[in-house]
């Protein structure tokens, strides 16, 4: 798997300070999954105002407001893909399968994954639901999210996910625990049950972390 630095958002590089992961260029390994204390918005409005509630669609073409439905009140596990990748988006797909399965009944309880294009041009809501179906992960508590270019860049951005070339977007998974305002960065190419661990920890009100500086 190939791996850069973040890429998008300078507030969101201060949230989650340290290194990030994309398609391109190479990082040197980590001892362990990267994991941050971040402070996130305060107050539902406040954070629905930095996180947007943009519409998007789901790769059922249902229309879905971003942070009212994919993230208010959940422990969510964000990643970002294009379709048309070959390597990198559906090894980690994969993964996070791998982790669902170690999540067990807490999986679209208290932990929820979303998964948004970062080739909204290409990736339709029918080819979202052809790649979920490809990779056995159409699944409930699972949401594959495209919608308008500019809707999605601004989302992306947020998140420190955006770039020019699609093929350069972030690999890590960010997961965040939004009612307590508790974010975590993980990188995907660690075991399943060590990732599996931390989001579980994650979702119980969040590690108390230092900040990496």
């Amino acid at each position: 798997m190939k791996r850069c630095t973040l890429l998008g958002s300078a507030l969101f590089a201060l949230l989650l300070a340290g290194p990030a992961a994309a398609h391109s260029e190479k990082a040197a390994p980590a001892k362990g999954p990267a994991a941050q204390a971040v402070p996130s918005p305060g107050g539902a409005q406040e954070a629905r105002a930095y996180f947007t509630d943009l519409e998007l669609r789901t790769q059922d073409n249902k229309p879905v407001r971003f942070y009212t439905d994919a993230m208010e009140g959940k422990t969510v596990v964000i990643n970002f893909i294009y379709t048309n990748c070959k390597d990198a988006c559906p090894l980690i797909t994969q993964k996070m399968l791998q982790m669902r399965d170690l999540l067990g009944d807490r999986f679209n309880k208290d932990v929820f994954y979303v998964t948004i294009s970062t080739d909204p041009a290409r990736d339709t809501p029918a080819e979202m639901k052809k790649f979920a179906r490809k990779q056995s992960a159409d699944l409930p508590g699972w949401m594959f999210l495209t919608g308008s270019k500019e809707n999605i860049e601004v989302i992306l951005k947020k998140f420190g996910g955006y770039s020019k070339n699609v093929e350069e977007h972030l690999t890590l998974l960010l997961v965040g625990n939004v009612p307590v305002k508790r974010w975590t960065k993980l990188r995907p190419d660690f075991p399943a049950q060590l990732l599996a661990e931390r989001v579980t920890t994650v979702a119980e009100n969040g590690p108390q972390f230092t900040p990496s500086r």
